[in-house]
């Protein structure tokens, strides 16, 4: 596969790729200067156990709507989780709000049909991916979800308007999903534990095959269909 079309490509990849890096970066050090007891994550976690139930089941529902709605990347949550929560539970809290959300995005194209799926996507999305599900089985959809920076949001509202069954689909997305959150919540970890280092290598990892994945989201979908079709069964 070839990754970048052109070295334009390959340079603006790397641009965003560096700035991401630098963004979050320059965040840490901007709130370890001006919000010191953020770090102090034995007495963040106690303060945060205060609230008991309440505060993992904020984070689920943050996590689930980010599905629906998408207004914010479901791994900066998940890097939040692994902060706040610890590698083991902040990967539970991650997956069982992206379940719940896809969830809830399946049954709501199921329930209310095209027309409500085509009010909510955007026209370039749906005509790039329209059909995509249908024509896959679930070799191929677990393919392209395991690759992080692809529309798998996108992939929740599309299989309700088919014929999968929601428990095997939601089966697809625990499975695919949890390498790339595995990774985040570890890297927020990783923050936690004062391992600056490790943590931005596991986010640039994060960053690069979503990058990788956004850049060439035809590509794969095309791959993944060939792939599917040599399947002896």
């Amino acid at each position: 596969m070839k990754i970048f079309s052109s070295r334009e490509d390959r340079r603006r990849a790397l641009f965003v790729f560096i700035l991401g890096l630098s963004g979050l970066a320059a965040l840490y050090l901007s709130v370890r200067r001006f919000a010191p007891f953020v770090f102090d994550v034995t007495t963040l976690r106690a303060w945060i156990g205060q609230f008991g139930v309440f505060a993992p089941l904020v984070f689920i529902l943050i996590q689930a709507v980010q599905v629906v709605v998408a207004p914010i990347p479901g791994q900066v949550v998940a890097l939040a989780s692994g902060y706040l929560f610890g590698s083991v539970l902040g990967t539970v809290y991650s997956l069982t709000g992206v379940l719940i959300g896809s969830a809830v995005a399946f049954s709501l194209a199921q329930r209310y049909g095209r027309t409500f799926v085509e009010g909510i996507l955007h026209d370039d999305v749906l005509s790039r991916f329209d059909g995509f599900v249908e024509r896959v089985g679930l070799p191929g959809l677990l393919t392209f979800v395991l690759i992080p920076g692809l529309p798998d949001d996108v992939i929740c509202f599309l299989a309700g308007l088919t014929t999968w069954r929601l428990r095997t689909f939601l089966v697809v997305i625990c499975i695919g999903r949890l390498p790339a959150y595995v990774l985040t919540v570890f890297a927020g970890g990783e923050f936690a534990d004062g391992q600056l280092t490790s943590g931005l290598l596991l986010v640039g990892v994060v960053i690069a095959l979503s990058l990788i994945g956004y850049r060439n989201q035809k590509t794969i979908q095309d791959l993944v269909q060939q792939f599917e079709a040599r399947l002896p069964f």
